[in-house]
C-alpha cells in the first residue's frame, strides 16, 4: 500500500539571554563550566521561591513570532506542566499551555517540488531541564541549564517527506539565527528537534497514529530518524501490526529509531495555571516596538540579492544561509565601490569558503576584511596581479591577514603588462620549443595551450595572460611565413 507521512516539527530553542528564565543566575552555553556552578534555590526548585519573568525572553519570542508571521496573543497564562524525571527537582516544568504568546504563523520552505507554506501552531515560552550525565550504573546531573529561558516552536502537520522536515528545519534555524534570538549551535543542544511522525494511506483523511523522535540536533539525525521511521511505520501496517504512540529515539550508530517510553498525552501531565505568576499583558505598543526592530530576513534579502545584484538563484541562496556570510558580501560589494557582485560572489564561496572549511573558521572570525577581500578583487580586475597570482595572494591573506597590496609588493608578484617584456620572454620560449613550434605550424592548435603555459612560467606567473595570448599567436604567425 501506498502511504504518505503527516508530521509536525517541535523546535526547543535556548534564547540569548543573560540571565535565566525565572531568576538571575547567569546563563553558560560553554561546556566548559563547573557542573552546577550557576544555580540558586529558585532555579533549582527549592520550597518557598518564587519566580520572576524575563523579560528580554519575552521580547525575542514576541521577536520570533512577528518573523514568523504569527498572532501576538494579549492575553498569556503560564502554567505548570508536571512530570517528574531527576533533571526536573521541583517535579514540574513552568510552560504555556492553552495561552502561548504567539499562534497561527506560517513559514515557507524550499523543496525539490518547490515552494511550500508550513502552518506555525504556535511559539512559547518555558523553562529547559537540566543536563543528565550518565557514567556507567550512575547518572549525575548537571543543573546549570535548569531554568534557561526555552522557546518552543511547533508547526502544523504540513510535512510530508524528510526533504520537507529538513527544509524547514533549516529555514527556522535560519531565521531564529538573523533575529540573534539562538546561536543555532546544534552540537550545544542549544536548539533541538523533535518531529511528531505518522502515515496514513496516500487516499485517507485520517491520521495515523504517531511516534515523536526526541532531542535531534543535527540536520543529519533529523532527516534520517524521519525517513527511516516513516518507513518502519509502513513496514509495521503492512505485516498486519499497529503503531503504537511512542517516544523513540534515534540511534546514529545503528541507523536506526527505538522505543524509549510511552507517548504521554497533554492530560498526563496534569496542566493547571502557574499560581506564583500573574496573567502576562502584552501591550500593542510594545509589539509595534519589537516589529520595527527586526532585521531584513533570508527571504527578503535573497529576493534583494537576485534584483539589486543580479545574483543567480543558487549564488543567492548560499549567501543569505547564514546572515555574517550576507553581511561580509555586502560589506565587500560596498567596499568594491558597488562593481563585481558577481565576481566577489565567486570570490567569497569559491575560494574563501575552500580556506574557512578547512580551517573549520566562520566568517567573522577570518582575518581577510570586506575591504581586503575588495581590494584584492580589485588588483585582479585591473590586472596589477593576474588570477592565479590572485589567489596566492589570498591564500597568504587569510593565514597572516596582511593586505593585498603588501603581499604583491613583498613578492614582487606584480603582473607584467609591459608588451617589450612579454615580446622578448615569448620570443624565448619559442625558440626553446623549436618541435612543438613545428607542430602548431602544421595544424596542430592545441600546442598553443603548452607554449603559453611555458611562458607564464618563465615569467613566474607574471605575466599577463591574454597580452601573452595575442603576442604568442602574431609571433607565430610570423614564423609561418
Amino acid at each position: 500500500m501506498d502511504y504518505e507521512g503527516v508530521i509536525g516539527l517541535e523546535v526547543h530553542a535556548e534564547l540569548v539571554t543573560k540571565s535565566k528564565m525565572f531568576c538571575g543566575c547567569a546563563v553558560v552555553m560553554s561546556d566548559g563550566e563547573s557542573p552546577n556552578s550557576h544555580v540558586c534555590p529558585i532555579c533549582t526548585g527549592m520550597p518557598g521561591m518564587l519566580p520572576v519573568i524575563n523579560r528580554r525572553a519575552v521580547e525575542l519570542t514576541i521577536m520570533t513570532g512577528l518573523a514568523l508571521n504569527c498572532t501576538i496573543e494579549e492575553f498569556n497564562i503560564f502554567a505548570r506542566k508536571n512530570y517528574f524525571y531527576p533533571d526536573l527537582p521541583k517535579g514540574y516544568q513552568i510552560s504555556q499551555y492553552e495561552f502561548p504568546l504567539c499562534k497561527n504563523g506560517w513559514l515557507e520552505i524550499e523543496t525539490s517540488q518547490g515552494k511550500k507554506r508550513i502552518g506555525i501552531r504556535r511559539v512559547h515560552l518555558e523553562e529547559d531541564t537540566g543536563k543528565n550525565i550518565h557514567q556507567g550504573s550512575v547518572s549525575l546531573i548537571d543543573f546549570n541549564r535548569s531554568g534557561v529561558s526555552l522557546m518552543e516552536i511547533v508547526s502544523e502537520p504540513d510535512l510530508h517527506t524528510a526533504e520537507e522536515v529538513k527544509a524547514y528545519a533549516e529555514k527556522l534555524r535560519a531565521i531564529v539565527r538573523y533575529l540573534g534570538v539562538n546561536t543555532g549551535d546544534m552540537e550545544k543542544g542549544v536548539i533541538r528537534f523533535e518531529p511528531n511522525i505518522s502515515i496514513r494511506p496516500v487516499s485517507s483523511k485520517e491520521l495515523g497514529t504517531r511516534t515523536e523522535l526526541k532531542n535531534l540536533n543535527s540536520f543529519r539525525a533529523l532527516e534520517r530518524g524521519t525517513a527511516y521511521e516513516l518507513v518502519r511505520q509502513a513496514q509495521v501496517l503492512d505485516g498486519g501490526g499497529k503503531v503504537v504512540q511512542e517516544t523513540r529515539g534515534w540511534d546514529e550508530a545503528r541507523n536506526v529509531t527505538v522505543s524509549q517510553r510511552s507517548k504521554e498525552e497533554a492530560e498526563d501531565y496534569r496542566y493547571f495555571p502557574e499560581p506564583d505568576l500573574p496573567p502576562l499583558i502584552i501591550e500593542r505598543a510594545w509589539v509595534d516596538e519589537i516589529r520595527a526592530t527586526l532585521p531584513e530576513l533570508p527571504d527578503a534579502k535573497y529576493d534583494r540579492f537576485v534584483k539589486d545584484y543580479g545574483l543567480s538563484a543558487g549564488d543567492a541562496s548560499v549567501l543569505v544561509t547564514e546572515r555574517a556570510v550576507a553581511d561580509y558580501f555586502e560589506g565587500t560589494v560596498k567596499q568594491a565601490g558597488g562593481k563585481h557582485a558577481k565576481v566577489v560572489c565567486n570570490w567569497l564561496t569559491g575560494e574563501l569558503f575552500r580556506y574557512m572549511n578547512e580551517s573549520l573558521l566562520p566568517i567573522d572570525q577570518v582575518k581577510i576584511t570586506p575591504q581586503g577581500l575588495a581590494e584584492l578583487i580589485g588588483m585582479v580586475e585591473a590586472g596589477t596581479i593576474n588570477l592565479n597570482t590572485g589567489k596566492r595572494v589570498l591564500a597568504e591573506m587569510f593565514k597572516t591577514g596582511a593586505s593585498a597590496k603588501s603581499i604583491v609588493e613583498a613578492q614582487g608578484l606584480a603582473q607584467i603588462s609591459d608588451s617589450n617584456a612579454i615580446e622578448a620572454i615569448v620570443a624565448k620560449v619559442l625558440d626553446a620549443n623549436s618541435a612543438q613550434v613545428e607542430k602548431y605550424l602544421a595544424g596542430k592548435e592545441t600546442v598553443l595551450g603548452f607554449l603559453v603555459g611555458q611562458v607564464m612560467k618563465e615569467s613566474r606567473g607574471k605575466a599577463n595572460p591574454n597580452a601573452v595570448q595575442e603576442i604568442m599567436k602574431r609571433q607565430l604567425a610570423e614564423r609561418k611565413k
